[in-house]
């Protein structure tokens, strides 16, 4: 069963620059790792304000995986650690969303 990690940051800084740095350290580091099935990361749409939408972040991360083990090996990659340690600084928030999908 594939395993879709869905991550939604908040920054401190949210200019634009820094939601753009976000984003490409996203490609950088935590793309094309083995087992990954889809790969995407964007920036909010702020104008969609439905009473369901949620607007609290500035940046959305879309990893599935093919199997719970490419996630778990992904945790512990350097490039994925990396990106951790560049980028943290600036994080205000960060959720985490895993399911079991087919």
């Amino acid at each position: 069963m594939m395993l879709a990690h869905m991550v939604y940051f908040a920054l401190k800084d949210n200019s634009p620059a820094a939601i753009d740095h976000m984003v490409g350290a996203c490609k950088k580091y935590l793309s094309a790792h083995p087992g990954t099935t889809f790969f995407a990361v964007g920036k909010l749409v702020p104008d969609l304000t439905r009473p369901v939408n949620q607007t609290d972040f500035d940046v959305a991360l879309h990893v599935v995986f093919d199997s719970r083990q490419a996630h778990d090996d992904y945790q512990t990659h350097p490039r994925h650690i990396q990106f951790i340690e560049e980028n943290k600084a600036n994080w205000d928030r960060v959720r985490v969303f895993d399911s079991y999908v087919d």
